[in-house]
């Protein structure tokens, strides 16, 4: 189950469940549209995988199951990864 990380961990942008802008790689990674765009050239600056849009859990599940409220904030680190 995606852990759904509450925020970006270039810019430490809010990211809720319900936002249209969260970008995550198969490790999780969270980063806004606005970082993973001009920023990372869509590639995850911890893994080099890519960056696609973030699903949102239905309200009746995030109930049952909710978002981390964990934040990771990395701003050195945000710099896309060489191929």
């Amino acid at each position: 189950m995606l852990q759904l990380r509450p925020n970006c961990e270039c810019c430490n942008r809010d990211l809720p469940n319900e936002s249209t802008e969260a970008r995550i790689c198969t490790f999780e990674c969270t980063f806004c549209s606005d970082c993973a765009d001009t920023r990372l050239n869509h590639t995850c600056p911890n893994c080099g995988g890519e960056l696609v849009r973030r699903p949102r859990r239905p309200a009746a599940a995030l109930a049952r199951h909710p978002a981390s409220a964990e934040r990771v904030f990395k701003p050195a680190g945000c710099a896309p990864t060489a191929a």
